[in-house]
């Protein structure tokens, strides 16, 4: 009943005319609409090791290319939504703390919808709540691990191991903005790929 509810949710986003909305409704908009299909994706597949797994072939993997939705007659993929609208038009680097890959290493799916009034609220509050946890940063063994996300969009972050630690400093807490503070580089990046579900939770997570 919920999927169904949930498939009817993403329908009805698809007729809603986004472009008479201001900005930070638009923000909200499309990352609800990209976490309500990533979660229809898995939920169709399921049960299924990693979101890597579903609609995959021999060249690329994931559901990521293939154009589900019809917004405004034009046909869009979650990349496209991911890469063409949010990351181009906010150039903050909050969109990755928003957008949910449905994996142990993305950050956690907020709880509540965004909406205008709250974007950047609920943005910034995952932040923080990502870059303290084990899958955001991390030392070990003096060595200073870092999601892999911040490799892959280094330049949203901005391009240099000195503006992501910056970055992450923004958001960390006392202890460990001070441990970040005596760092200019980093020393490795890290993904898990394994599907967050309540199988793969685990208590340091």
């Amino acid at each position: 009943a919920d999927h169904t509810r949930l498939k009817n949710y993403i329908e009805a986003m698809q007729q809603v005319d986004i472009a008479a909305y201001n900005r930070d409704v638009q923000r909200a908009y499309w990352i609800n609409l990209y976490n309500a299909l990533t979660l229809d994706r898995v939920l169709d597949a399921y049960p299924v090791d990693s979101i890597r797994d579903i609609g995959g072939s021999l060249i690329s993997s994931g559901p990521w290319k293939k154009r589900y939705l019809t917004i405004d007659g034009e046909k869009l993929s979650l990349n496209d939504i991911e890469h063409r609208i949010l990351r181009p038009i906010w150039h903050d680097g909050l969109t990755h703390y928003g957008v949910n890959c449905a994996s142990m290493s993305c950050p956690d799916l907020s709880t509540q919808a965004y909406t205008g009034d709250n974007v950047y609220t609920l943005l910034r509050e995952n932040a923080r709540d990502y870059v303290n946890s084990p899958a955001g940063v991390r030392f070990d063994d003096g060595e200073l691990v870092v999601s892999s996300i911040y490799d892959w969009y280094g330049q949203d972050f901005g391009g240099n191991d000195r503006a992501i630690i910056s970055h992450l400093r923004r958001f960390a807490d006392p202890a460990r903005s001070t441990r970040l503070d005596m760092r200019d580089t980093i020393d490795d990046y890290a993904y898990d790929w394994a599907l967050n579900d309540e199988a793969n939770m685990s208590d340091d997570r």
